[in-house]
């Protein structure tokens, strides 16, 4: 075969969206339910099939920075300029950096107890998902009261309080989401995570604040819960360090606080991939944009959305089921697919847009009148 020649069998594109979908139901685990859309190509919000269909991307992505890579087991003389760049940015004392949002997690619950020499940690995950089958599970975590066995509920102060009054002393963490991201952009009242934040102080708990979703600038803040004025004791962040294109993920805390990691008791080889940021304002820009999204849905001459929620662009709708004539939140992703924006339903009924913090207003416009055509086609 001559070198100039292309041989389709060792193409690393599919040549089209039914050969790529086709494959990954063969060759691939299947760990989730995508949407039958195919993405080739991409420039900042814009993204086009192998057939060139050109959608506007409502998914969580964000376009990619600079990146250096070396092992931690070296210095380069790249990362401590970005450790220290991050620590000014979100005003704490130290970073450690990983590769993926569980581990950042996992690595934040793991100073909490080394810290305090105790057990549990309390979280706010129910998805069953997490947990069937996956015994013996790790002592002493989770969503449930230990004596009642009730389930902690999110956004209600008593239930975590009434834990802590009873166990505050044997805990060493407490870790929430300031909106929860997968239970479908669950925004909660402003004084329940201030309330967190005193709880946990009063009872000499860490309080972790999973911003891997909501974090830089996403929700119109640097960090989320910078929107009520509360200081997390540690805080995870995810994947939009990099743009969402390289897994770089990190813990950030005070020194006394991040001081009980020490050389050998925490590895991640390749953790804390240094990275250029953006100079836009994009925590305005997202902070505006999220507010024209939400207002013109409001707006919208329809009444299948039951709830609208969000905080700059991160927001979701509920599909109210009596209201749409057998169509369920599925059926309206694949409307908009087709009509050319991509968007994921969460826990059922519940849509979620997370577009690009690199959206302009006219693309956000765009996209909000295929949503209402969509609406309208299902109707």
């Amino acid at each position: 075969m001559s070198p100039h020649k292309t041989d389709k069998s060792l193409d690393f594109h599919a040549y089209t969206s039914a050969d790529a979908i086709a494959d990954e139901e063969r060759y691939s685990a299947h760990n989730y339910v995508p949407l039958p859309v195919v993405f080739a190509r991409a420039q900042g919000v814009n993204v086009w099939d192998p057939e060139d269909k050109h959608y506007y991307d409502f998914l969580p992505c964000q376009q990619a920075g600079r990146l250096t890579l070396s092992s931690r087991g070296f210095y380069n003389d790249v990362f401590p300029q970005w450790a220290k760049l991050v620590n000014r940015v979100f005003s704490y004392d130290m970073v450690l950096p990983m590769c993926t949002g569980a581990e950042a997690v996992e690595t934040a619950i793991k100073i909490a107890r080394n810290l305090h020499q105790q057990m549990t940690a309390i979280t706010l995950s129910v998805d069953p998902l997490s947990r069937t089958n996956y015994d013996p599970h790790v002592p002493r975590v989770g969503a449930c009261n230990p004596t009642t066995r009730k389930v902690i509920r999110y956004n209600n102060i008593n239930d975590l309080r009434d834990v802590h009054e009873e166990y505050g002393h044997q805990t060493a963490a407490f870790i929430c989401e300031p909106i929860q991201g997968e239970a479908g952009v669950v925004v909660p009242d402003d004084e329940y995570l201030v309330q967190v934040s005193a709880l946990c102080k009063k009872h000499n708990v860490l309080f972790i604040c999973d911003e891997i979703q909501t974090g830089i600038r996403r929700t119109g803040r640097m960090l989320c819960h910078q929107w009520i004025g509360i200081k997390p004791d540690l805080v995870t962040l995810g994947k939009a360090l990099s743009g969402s294109m390289y897994p770089v993920n990190c813990v950030l805390g005070q020194a006394e606080v991040m001081s009980v990691i020490e050389p050998g008791t925490h590895g991640s080889t390749f953790g804390g991939n240094p990275l250029g940021c953006a100079e836009e304002d994009l925590i305005a820009k997202a902070d505006h944009l999220g507010q024209i999204f939400r207002e013109e849905l409001q707006a919208m001459d329809t009444d299948v959305f039951r709830i609208i929620r969000g905080k700059g662009l991160l927001n979701a709708v509920v599909i109210d089921d009596k209201r749409t004539n057998g169509w369920t939140a599925w059926d309206l992703c694949l409307a908009m697919r087709d009509r050319g924006l991509s968007a994921k339903p969460t826990k059922g009924d519940t849509i979620r847009f997370a577009p690009p913090l690199v959206i302009t207003e006219s693309e956000l416009r765009k996209g909000l009148s295929i949503i209402r055509e969509s609406i309208k086609a299902l109707s």
